[in-house]
């Protein structure tokens, strides 16, 4: 008689189930080692922004020059400010020639604590533009006079209206500003003409001077200096000129014996205001 042990009918069913055993046993190690190893490579990876660029800085705003004022109790040429105490005068320069002249009389009179008064040629300024913002940055007045530097009292109508608008065309392309003042070219008095055109581009009044230092003829430093004292006195406006190497070298001691006389020099619209 046979055992069911030994009843080789029974042996297949045993086996698959062992099998089947196995099997299942294999399926959940793989399933692990699947479920072990999937957060690494699942996990999000974390995203990274680039910073954002600083914002380029601004370019400051530059205020606009001072634009030309009206001073009622003075004539529409003016020659000279009050003659009262305290007793000021202008120093008043024709703007034109070496730029690094005119930049050294600058630096002369801001040593000193002096602010001066330049009237700028239209075609020096299209030569040397950042003039006219050195001038205003060290707190000069700065104004025109006229485009070519020619004898605008000899031009027709036309021809001076061209030469003063021309200036100031340029004046306020680079400043924002005509100007505040307007001085004539080749002669120290404007002719009625010219000062009319002068009030229709702006300028309600044209500047002149009673006290001319002749340093454009080149007589030396010594001479220039005695030239301005010989005749300034309190209101006194200066004729002088950028260009003129006698110029820079006269205003050392020329501002020091104005000082010792007690003439303070400011722009000529401190001189009015």
């Amino acid at each position: 008689m046979t055992t069911p042990a030994e009843d080789p009918a029974a042996a297949p069913p045993r086996r698959a189930a062992l099998l089947t055993g196995l099997a299942l046993t294999a399926g959940t190690l793989t399933a692990g080692c699947s479920a072990q190893a999937s957060p690494d490579t699942a996990r999000a990876q974390p995203r990274t922004t680039p910073p954002t660029p600083p914002a380029a800085p601004s370019a400051p705003v530059v205020p606009p020059a001072p634009a030309p004022r009206r001073f009622p109790a003075q004539p529409s040429e003016i020659t000279h400010g009050p003659r009262t105490n305290p007793p000021k005068v202008a120093l008043t320069f024709h703007g034109q020639g070496d730029p690094a002249i005119a930049t050294s009389v600058l630096g002369e009179a801001e040593k000193a604590g002096v602010r001066v008064t330049v009237l700028a040629v239209g075609t020096w300024l299209d030569e040397h533009p950042g003039i006219a913002r050195r001038i205003l940055d060290g707190g000069h007045d700065l104004g025109n006079h006229t485009l070519h530097h020619l004898d605008i009292n000899a031009m027709s109508q036309t021809e001076a209206a061209a030469e003063i608008r021309g200036c100031a065309d340029r004046l306020k392309r680079l400043t924002g500003s005509i100007g505040t003042w307007f001085r004539p070219s080749r002669s120290p008095r404007a002719s009625a003409l010219v000062q009319r055109l002068a009030q229709d581009a702006g300028y309600p009044h044209t500047l002149s001077y009673d006290v001319d230092s002749l340093d454009f003829t080149s007589p030396g430093a010594a001479a220039v200096t005695r030239n301005v004292l010989a005749t300034v006195r309190p209101g006194s406006v200066v004729s002088l000129h950028f260009g003129y190497a006698d110029t820079v070298a006269a205003l050392p001691d020329l501002l020091h014996e104005l000082d010792r006389r007690g003439l303070r020099p400011v722009t000529t619209t401190e001189l009015l205001s």
